[in-house]
């Protein structure tokens, strides 16, 4: 066996650092064509979704994301503004895996799509990595809801009780006060922490969202994913896939999440703009296919995990435009959720905040986390005030007459309280069993209550007085302490003085 010189030996030592060659080494591309938000690029063999970086003369970088191809034609998404794009740019395809870090860390923090800082903290560090791809559940591996979550609104908890691991829509249009609710939900909520994501929004609704609405106390137990409306197409769907895989995160380390998504149709606006760009035809109100493909792979990554695992509850809003339900979003929206919560423009006019329409709004699950009589009185609330909704025209004008019909009665003695009992301060948080109590409260007719109140009253001076007597059959007199009446002896006996007095006239 021959031995090398030491000569050579010296001189292949400063080789061994270099790490093994690549035998299959991926071209690099160039840039042809930009229409709108779409790269064109020649020369690249990748998959779709893999990243790339496109290479400027000033040394400045562009990242993009493989979308589609045609032919020899690939299609690329820029992730950041396009500005300074040129042709014949050099594309670059990135091996870099796609991970976050991870950990109780994150909470306080407000990161944008890709997971990078806006809140000036620092850079997010952890020896935990995860990877941003999404991960399924066997549907039948699913723990089932039967447990109620508490959110702290009064309406929510009574009469469209939310369940661990259930989606639910918020359907409102512009101005009626879903921010404001969602705010309230990430303070109030007994979740172990909270996921807001911020997708398409104004960049001045984000600043006042996190100052204002959430407030110091909600950022403790909370993160917060934020991808404004200048925001390239590709940034706002990261960030809604980021929010998820962070409450999925959670999820898997056996915390109760809440997921709160602002909006949902932003998510679906962003993937139509990526859609028509690259050329797929436009279908029911210019939403191509894919965009109804999209919102379900999103939506089925929350809900339960195995049994004695965590759970993920989510809020998705969905911006109806002309408070129309029948927009494709929303209707799409509506029949792959678990429920849905309407918030009512002519309420929100009225002052009544929150402005949900308890009528229009329904909770699939409910039936199957709250016991009979909490349903039945719910049931009965939306009675009353359905009833009462449906004659507010006659009552209006004076053409209803008192007495005609006992259940109108009932629905116009309650209203002022059915109203009082949906409206809730800002600031104001109703725990889950304080609810039901203030809803077993409500639905009670005073005429009902007044004659229960009476009838004990009289039960209980009947009482009194067979004590009393029994009391002088026992001595021969009466005692001290009973020489005088006490209140409900002399209210007792002033009751059954009436009728003797009415009979004698």
């Amino acid at each position: 066996m021959a031995v090398l010189n030491p000569p050579i030996l010296q001189r292949l030592k400063k080789y061994q650092h270099f790490e093994a060659l690549d035998v299959h080494p991926e071209p690099q591309g160039r840039l042809t064509r930009l229409v709108g938000l779409t790269l064109e690029a020649v020369g690249l063999n990748i998959s779709v979704g893999r990243q790339c970086k496109i290479i400027l003369g000033n040394k400045r970088e562009v990242e993009a994301e493989v979308v589609g191809f045609h032919n020899d034609k690939t299609f690329l998404m820029p992730v950041q503004k396009v500005e300074g794009l040129q042709p014949g740019a050099r594309v670059v395809p990135i091996h870099a895996h796609k991970n976050l870090s991870m950990g109780d860390h994150l909470r306080g923090r407000i990161l944008n799509g890709i997971g990078q800082p806006l809140d000036g903290l620092g850079a997010v560090n952890s020896s935990s990595k995860v990877d941003l791809e999404p991960s399924t559940i066997n549907p039948l591996h699913r723990h089932p809801i039967d447990q109620p979550l508490d959110v702290g609104i009064r309406a929510i908890n009574s009469l469209l009780t939310v369940g661990k691991g259930q989606r639910i829509g918020l359907f409102a249009g512009s101005g009626v006060g879903k921010s404001v609710l969602l705010g309230m939900m990430t303070r109030f909520t007994t979740a172990d922490i909270v996921v807001v994501g911020l997708i398409g929004e104004r960049g001045r609704e984000v600043k006042e969202f996190v100052d204002h609405i959430l407030g110091k106390d909600g950022l403790t137990k909370a993160v917060v994913v934020a991808a404004p409306a200048d925001d390239a197409p590709l940034m706002r769907l990261r960030a809604a896939q980021l929010s998820t895989r962070i409450a999925e995160y959670f999820r898997d380390q056996g915390k109760n999440v809440l997921l709160l998504m602002d909006s949902l149709t932003r998510f679906a606006q962003a993937q139509r703009e990526i859609s028509l760009a690259i050329g797929e035809p436009p279908a029911t109100k210019g939403y191509p296919p894919s965009v109804f493909s999209k919102i379900p792979e999103l939506v089925e990554r929350a809900g339960n995990a195995d049994k004695g695992g965590g759970s993920i509850t989510a809020f998705y809003t969905v911006l109806t435009e002309g408070d129309d339900l029948q927009d494709p979003i929303a209707d799409a929206s509506r029949a792959i959720l678990d429920g849905h919560i309407v918030l009512s423009r002519d309420l929100a006019e009225e002052g009544v905040y929150p402005a949900i329409d308890i009528e229009a709004s329904v909770s699939r699950v409910m039936p199957n986390i709250v016991d009979e009589g909490h349903l039945q009185q719910a049931q009965k609330f939306k009675q009353l005030l359905a009833r009462y909704r449906a004659n507010k025209d006659l009552i209006a004008i004076g053409a209803y007459a008192t007495g005609s019909d006992a259940n109108i009665d009932a629905a116009i003695e309650r209203q002022p309280f059915l109203k009082e009992f949906i409206m809730q301060k800002m600031s104001e948080s109703c725990a889950y069993l304080q609810s039901r109590q203030q809803l077993q409260g409500v639905i009670q007719p005073a005429s009902v209550n007044n004659q229960q109140q009476a009838a004990n009253t009289e039960q209980n001076g009947r009482q009194l007085n067979t004590q009393v007597q029994n009391t002088q059959q026992q001595t021969g007199r009466p005692s001290n302490n009973q020489l005088q009446a006490s209140p409900l002896q002399k209210q007792a006996r002033q009751k059954n003085a009436r009728p003797l007095a009415r009979s004698r006239s």
